[in-house]
């Protein structure tokens, strides 16, 4: 049974060699290790052998039967590579270097604030990161201290999914996922980390109000955080945005996840603060709420709210292009003008 064995590696040996397909790969395949193949057969004539040849042939047949396998794996790799490869030779060429006869694209003026101000806080040692658009309930609203039932819920009338999951309404809701991705801070090395995103609510549609629009938030949490942090990273973030001095206005405002919480406000670019639509003739744009952050949010997210403190401020990045490119309408961000878009570079 041992020289049958042998024949049966070499024969199979010679035969793959002459494979160049993937359905001559399966019939090889069928032909050995099949209901009827060659080692299949082979295991079974083992019953017809005493107990001491039954063991040393049934590790022969075994051992034989995983080479087969290794070898038929290793050898699909190189007629899948083959295959790519002709895809690649045969594919249809182009000449990237010839010019196109077409306008060339520009970035989304959304976009290109985000850019800019992310690059500003990587200056600053802020870690970038992106959340999920559709999110668990729990992330959305409890996690950032906003329990069932709770009346914020009413300001952000948002599309639930039919798993039970719904599209994000602020960014916040990335916050737990990553507070226990980083962990507690380092001594001396606080937590900085920005993660821009798409949220969604559903929303009265107007000059300055969308169901789908952007938002930016940053965190930071350490263990010697103050107002006073706050204050200047939002200083130093609105002067490099608009490349000049802005009026701003910081008020008390209510965000269950913060304590204290603040508006900052910024003077409306459109009509000087003299009063617009836009800012629905207040002269004022709500654009960064922010504030300390709670310690019931710190808490969920797995830091100790008595060793840690931190602050976070939610950004309107949809408004800040508003203002800072004088764009009197939210709507038309979304609404897919090439007359608009194609005005913008970075």
């Amino acid at each position: 049974m041992l020289e049958n064995l042998e024949k049966i590696r070499q024969q199979f040996q010679e035969e793959l060699k002459a494979v160049n397909s993937k359905d001559e790969l399966e019939k090889i395949r069928v032909a050995y290790l099949g209901k009827k193949g060659l080692v299949t057969e082979a295991l079974k004539n083992l019953r017809n052998l005493s107990n001491e040849e039954k063991k040393t042939a049934g590790m022969q047949v075994n051992s034989l039967k995983n080479e087969i396998e290794a070898a038929i794996v290793e050898h699909q790799k190189v007629i899948e590579e083959k295959e790519y490869q002709r895809e690649i030779e045969n594919a249809e060429k182009y000449d990237f270097t010839i010019p196109s006869n077409r306008e060339p694209g520009t970035l989304h003026p959304i976009t290109i604030v985000q850019k800019k101000i992310e690059d500003i806080f990587k200056t600053m040692g802020f870690i970038i990161e992106d959340g999920l658009e559709i999110q668990t309930e729990y992330n959305n609203f409890e996690a950032v201290n906003i329990p069932k039932n709770h009346p914020a819920r009413d300001m952000q009338d948002t599309y639930y999914l039919e798993n039970g999951q719904l599209l994000k309404t602020h960014t916040s809701a990335a916050q737990n996922t990553i507070m226990r991705k980083y962990g507690p801070p380092k001594k001396g090395e606080p937590l900085k980390v920005l993660f821009p995103g798409r949220c969604f609510r559903n929303e009265n549609i107007d000059a300055s109000h969308e169901n789908t629009f952007f938002q930016l938030e940053g965190m930071m949490i350490g263990e010697d955080i103050s107002i006073s942090n706050l204050i200047y990273f939002m200083k130093v973030l609105l002067s490099e945005v608009f490349e000049r001095d802005v009026k701003v206005r910081l008020r008390p405002g209510f965000f269950p996840f913060v304590e204290p919480g603040f508006e900052l406000d910024i003077n409306c670019a459109i009509c000087g603060g003299s009063g617009c639509p836009t800012c629905k003739n207040s002269g004022w744009l709500e654009l960064l709420p922010c504030g300390m952050i709670h310690p019931n949010v710190l808490a969920m997210g797995g830091i100790d709210p008595d060793r840690y403190i931190g602050f976070a401020f939610g950004l309107g990045l949809t408004r800040l292009a508003m203002m800072k490119y004088n764009i009197k309408d939210i709507r038309l961000f979304n609404s897919g003008n090439l007359k608009l878009l194609k005005q913008f570079t970075r």
